[in-house]
Parts: C-alpha cells; sequence; structure tokens
C-alpha cells in the first residue's frame, strides 16, 4: 500500500500522499474544515502527527505537494534548495528535527546556515508536532536582520508598522495619526497606509506627504502605501518617493494570479525600488503580507492544508529579500481562523515557519468583528510573539482600523510590550525618539514624554491657524 501508515488508538490509519499527511496533522482550524482536508478525529490527529514525527526530512525532496510542472512556487522552492545548507539536518526525521531545534546544540549561527537548506513544507510539518512554547522557544533564538533607513531584526528590539489609514485618505487624518503614533514611539518599521482608492493620482499624494513628513524631521524610518506592484512601479516611472514595494503573496501560482502578480512581476518591483537607492543604511526594498487561508480563498489550495500553503508563502518571498514580511493572521476571517485559540497558535506557527527559513517576520495581531476572538486573545499573542522575538508588530489608532474595519493593535499596545519584555525600538530610530525628547531609555526603563516636541509643536499651530482661515 502505498503512502503512510499508522497505528493509534486501536485503528490502522492510512494517509494516500504527503499532502494528506500534513493537512491531518495540522491542529484543527477551520479553514481546513471547510476545505474537507481536515483530520476527521482528534484520534487520527494524533495518527498522522506520529506518522509526521517518523517521517525523514529527504522525503520532502521527493514528494512535491504540488507538481513540479504545473506551480512556479514550486520550481522556485526545489531549484533554489541549498543542498549544502541542508546538510546539518539532512539525516534527521521530523521529531528528530523537533528535538534539535530544542536542544542547546541548536544555536542562532546553526539556525541562519541551515535556513536556505529548508523547504517550506519542512517547516511547515515540524510546526504541527510542536506545542506553543515550543514554537516561541525556538523562534527567540532565530535573527533575521534587515535594513533600509534602519534596522530590523536585532535581539532585543521590537518594531511597529505605524498603520494611519483614513476612509477617505484624508491628508489631515492621517497626519494626525502619524503624530499620535510617534508620540508612543511607534513606526520605526515603516509608516504604512492602506489606500481608500486605486487612483494614481491620490497614491502619488500620499507618497509625497509621507515623505515630506519623515524628511522635514530627519525621521529614520521608511514609508509605504499598500497599492498594487503595478501601480508602484508605474509611481516609480512617474518619480514619486517610494522607499518600500508592497505586495500580498500567497504559496501557490493560482493564488498569486488571483492578486495578479506572478514571480517575474515581483522581481521587476524589487528592481525599480533598488534602482532609486532611497535607503541609507540598507537596501532591502520589499514588504509583503501573507495570511492563512488566502490560498483557500481564491479556490487555488490544491488540496493543501491552509498552515503549508502559508509557509510556501515565506519561501516566495524568502527570494526576493524583503525588508519586511507581516503576516495578517486574523484578518481574513473566521472561516479560516474560527476563534482567538486558532489565531493564537496560527501566528505563532507563522512567526515560527517564516523565521526558520531566513525570513524577517512581523505579526498583524488582529481578527475581523465575526471571530469568536477579542482584545485579551490578543494580548495573549502580543505577549508570546514578544518573547518570541517578532521583528514587528501594528500600531493603530485604538487598536481599531476605522478604514479597513477590523481589529489589531494600538499605539499603547506596543508600548506595554517593550516596558515588560524591556524590548526597544530600532536603534537609529531609538536615537531620533531620544533626540526628539519623545522617548528616553535610562537604566533599562523606558519613559514617554508628556508633551510634544517643539517641531511638532510649531507644526500643530500652523496647521490649527491654517484650518481657522
Amino acid at each position: 500500500m502505498s503512502g503512510y501508515v499508522q497505528l493509534a488508538g486501536g485503528e490502522r490509519w492510512h494517509f494516500r500522499d504527503l499532502k494528506c499527511l500534513l493537512a491531518a496533522a495540522t491542529p484543527l482550524r477551520s479553514g481546513d474544515v471547510l476545505a474537507g482536508v481536515a483530520a476527521c478525529s482528534d484520534t487520527e490527529r494524533v495518527a498522522a502527527q506520529m506518522a509526521l514525527a517518523d517521517l525523514p526530512l529527504k522525503a520532502f525532496l521527493n514528494e512535491a505537494v504540488i507538481p513540479y510542472e504545473s506551480d512556479e512556487v514550486s520550481r522556485l522552492i526545489l531549484d533554489n534548495h541549498d543542498a549544502s545548507a541542508f546538510a546539518l539536518v539532512s539525516h534527521m526525521t521530523v521529531g528528530d528535527f523537533r528535538n534539535w531545534l530544542l536542544s542547546d546544540e541548536c544555536t542562532e549561527e546553526n539556525l541562519k546556515t541551515i535556513s536556505t537548506g529548508l523547504m517550506p513544507e519542512m517547516a511547515a510539518a515540524v510546526s504541527k508536532i510542536m506545542r506553543l512554547q515550543d514554537l516561541v522557544l525556538v523562534s527567540q533564538k532565530i535573527r533575521v536582520k534587515t535594513a533600509f533607513r534602519n534596522t530590523m531584526g536585532l535581539k532585543g528590539r521590537m518594531s511597529t508598522r505605524l498603520q494611519p489609514n483614513s476612509p477617505t485618505d484624508s491628508v489631515s487624518a492621517i497626519a494626525a495619526s502619524v503624530l499620535d503614533g510617534l508620540m508612543y514611539g511607534n513606526g520605526d518599521a515603516m509608516i504604512g497606509i492602506n489606500p481608500a482608492t486605486d487612483s494614481l493620482s491620490a497614491i502619488g499624494q500620499l507618497l509625497e506627504m509621507l515623505d515630506s513628513v519623515v524628511g522635514s524631521y530627519s525621521i529614520p524610518t521608511q514609508t509605504c502605501v499598500l497599492t498594487h506592484i503595478t501601480s508602484t512601479i508605474e509611481l516609480i516611472n512617474r518619480g514619486k518617493p517610494v522607499d518600500l514595494v508592497f505586495q500580498s503573496i500567497a504559496g501557490t501560482e493560482a493564488a498569486n494570479s488571483s492578486f495578479g502578480v506572478s514571480l517575474s512581476l515581483l522581481e521587476e518591483g524589487r528592481e525599480a525600488a533598488m534602482g532609486l537607492k532611497r535607503g541609507t543604511v540598507g537596501n532591502n526594498v520589499m514588504y509583503f503580507e501573507t495570511g492563512q487561508g488566502s490560498a483557500l480563498s481564491a479556490g487555488a489550495h490544491h488540496g493543501l492544508d491552509q498552515q503549508t500553503c502559508e509557509a510556501r508563502a515565506y519561501a516566495v518571498a524568502r527570494h526576493y529579500d524583503p525588508f519586511l514580511v507581516n503576516t495578517v493572521v486574523g484578518f481574513i476571517g473566521p472561516e479560516y481562523l474560527y476563534n482567538g485559540k486558532q489565531i493564537i497558535r496560527a501566528g505563532l506557527e507563522d512567526h515560527f515557519c517564516g523565521k526558520l527559513l531566513g525570513v524577517p517576520m512581523g505579526c498583524d495581531i488582529c481578527y475581523t468583528n465575526h471571530a469568536e476572538a477579542d482584545q485579551d486573545d490578543m494580548d495573549t499573542l502580543l505577549t508570546l510573539l514578544g518573547a518570541s522575538g517578532v521583528n514587528f508588530i501594528m500600531g493603530i489608532p485604538g487598536a481599531d482600523d476605522i478604514m479597513l474595519n477590523y481589529q489589531s493593535t494600538s499605539f499603547h499596545d506596543a508600548l506595554y510590550a517593550r516596558k515588560v519584555l524591556g524590548l526597544r525600538p530600532a536603534p537609529e530610530f531609538e536615537r531620533w525618539l531620544n533626540d526628539m525628547g519623545i522617548m528616553q531609555i535610562k537604566r533599562g526603563a523606558l519613559t514617554v514624554s508628556q508633551s510634544l516636541p517643539a517641531p511638532f509643536s510649531r507644526a500643530v499651530l500652523a496647521a490649527t491657524a491654517e484650518a481657522g482661515q
């Protein structure tokens, strides 16, 4: 009999191929149930996890979960596999690999060495047999450093993306949110806007406004307007001030096609932004967003479980040497991650798999209003990700995005995590905060100013006077 067989609970369980085994071994989530690939019982799930633990890592090199001939993501994964980097762990089973990752023998340097030798399916597989504490423990060993106008991913640092969205793309409302966020020490990962319109003219105005703010106050950060990559390329051609190129990506060719992108288009966007040479301490120019369930929602999952599809998206991201990657973990909705328990696990899995593959991972710790989740769940995931060494989280006014209509983390949530866990902003941004009198760290204690810096006060007075005329 072909496939994989495991005895458990007095029964003989058969999994016909690697794809089915990975799906059945996945901790319960609503998206896999919706797709019809989830284990039918807890006993079947345990049986699959037992079989998966005994599977040699080399098996993933011999059985593609999506055929090489029909999927460019599969071709990217297999063509770029680094056999020399894989050598250190090539003799291990998935279970052996888990044990090694948790051991003191596994160091930060080891993890950096093997990252290009790991296929995303290997990362997904080992995550499926790990507890939450395992995911946290291994993740905090891994550093993935990137740079543009400041440096991300350093040990003891946690950055934030300041997200000042407006339902009408109001420049004044966005500027007010930016000011509010900066006063809480937010914005070192980037100041990034989700535009309400696809108008190139309006997006160009937002880019120019953000560039003016960063330039006027010499803020060591980067900006991004999250429009489609084809629009960003056109804006670069028009001479607009683009720092980071955004695109949503997924783990299959068909899912990426549903986003209107291909691997060649991603490379075109990367080359266009790199040609601008706007970075000052580095030139990582890509910003990707992902999320479990995106391939299924596009009908493009090929029978794979959603977490394995998500890990494959990180292989896509890795190829383009991104500045940041953001798993927008609870945004797609309860059809894919039903409640707080599933969202928390998915966020830690995504962060672990991405970092294990050498990707600079952040997380939008979030949920939609119709999910069985609340802000207590987000506090839990925030604290666990902070302990895991997450590169960045989101900073949104009041934790409530009034344009995208979902709940995330607020400016003061980042302040909480930094204070409790002893985390600090990116070093270049931290020096700017100190010089501006916004935030200081003395003897390990973080304090925030209660008054506006003089340059900000002058700008607010000027804006108030202009509005009154």
